[in-house]
């Protein structure tokens, strides 16, 4: 409990900066369609090209530009100077600005073609548009769980086969014993960017595969790291992976046609020339931003309800279930973590349990369990 003050102090500060920064963009964004200056670009960009997706994608570089510049303090005091701050990381600036860069030409390579797409339906299909988009968005998310270990998180650490033949034979007893056959379980140099500990169930068929950042291994015992994949097969168990990507795709139909309709509305309503007018598209990202802001608590709430499932699953199939407490302690520690957030902090915005009632909930299944 010793970091607990400054773990408190260290997630508000993050949680502060990070909300600012949305609001910040949310509010320019609105400043711009309704000041006029959407329609001002639109029109500078007319001479240019009279192909609509160039258009489009001139329109979306200079916009995006422009928010990722508003955006950039924000990232850095967020994202490096507070880990600075918190010795949460001994990477240098420039480091740093190359994952940026990196994050932002993957990402681009990733949305310039979803980009196009989502414009061919709203021009060619613009009462179904959000339809056929959000079927894309299905089978895209499919192909990058598919593709993400081996193609995309390579190009930000090196991963290497997992050499600790204790480990790997408690690892593959628990595989083997909930079914599922591991393509692989990787050690992953997480160190070359933070401090943090992290470990993660990763791909999709014969992508799947476990990976564990150095700073997990290099901090936790055998009993821990058990403990906390025992977690990872609970998820496997109930079917998470699954129900995720369902819900998420039965999320995708609903906030694009709930989109789709705000958007027909106001478009109406503002006289702009029709639904793929370039000038009209960022309203469409401001009304999704709003729709995704009032589903995400509910997204949080099953999340929070899977973690509870994975964290009994492991409780009762990890050799030591007081290591689960005492993994979940040092991963409190190591990763700055308010173990007693703030209720309405929580629902609006945690995806798991705190740490506190997780340790409360081990505690109270040794109780009943002993003996």
């Amino acid at each position: 409990m010793v970091r607990q003050q400054p773990a408190k102090k260290y997630e508000t500060i993050k949680m502060i900066i990070g909300i600012a920064d949305s609001l910040t963009l949310f509010f320019v964004l609105l400043v711009f369609v309704f000041s006029g200056y959407s329609i001002v670009l639109r029109n500078y960009l007319f001479p240019f090209s009279s192909n609509p997706y160039l258009r489009l994608l001139l329109f979306s570089a200079i916009l995006g530009g422009g928010l990722g510049l508003i955006s950039f303090p924000f990232q850095y005091f967020g994202g490096f100077r507070l880990e600075k701050r918190y010795n949460l990381t001994e990477q240098s600036f420039v480091s740093w600005l190359w994952e940026k860069v990196k994050a932002a030409l993957v990402g681009l390579v990733l949305a310039v073609p979803l980009l196009l797409i989502f414009y061919y339906f709203l021009l060619n299909y613009p009462q179904t548009w959000w339809f056929w988009l959000a079927g894309v968005l299905f089978f895209f998310s499919v192909f990058l769980g598919r593709i993400a270990p081996q193609v995309i998180f390579p190009l930000f650490y090196k991963f290497e086969p997992l050499d600790d033949e204790t480990l790997l034979q408690r690892m593959r007893t628990l595989a083997n014993k909930v079914g599922f056959k591991l393509e692989g379980i990787y050690r992953f140099n997480l160190s070359k960017t933070t401090k943090k500990a992290n470990a993660a169930f990763t791909g999709l068929g014969k992508s799947k595969r476990i990976i564990l950042g150095d700073t997990l291994l290099d901090n936790l015992t055998v009993d821990e790291i058990e403990a906390i994949f025992a977690h990872e097969a609970g998820h496997y168990v109930h079917k998470h992976i699954l129900i995720g990507i369902l819900t998420a795709t039965a999320g995708s139909f609903l906030s694009l046609y709930l989109a789709a309709e705000t958007y027909r509305y106001l478009v109406s309503s503002l006289q702009l020339n029709g639904l793929a007018d370039l000038a009209a598209l960022p309203l469409l990202s401001l009304i999704l931003s709003v729709i995704a802001f009032l589903l995400n608590p509910l997204n949080n709430i099953l999340s929070r309800y899977h973690e509870r499932q994975a964290d009994l699953y492991a409780l009762r199939n990890c050799s030591d279930p007081q290591a689960f407490i005492s993994g979940m302690q040092k991963l409190s520690a190591l990763n700055l973590i308010d173990r007693k957030p703030h209720p309405l902090v929580e629902f609006l915005f945690h995806s798991h349990p705190s740490i506190d009632k997780r340790i409360a909930f081990a505690e109270a299944f040794i109780r009943e369990n002993r003996g």
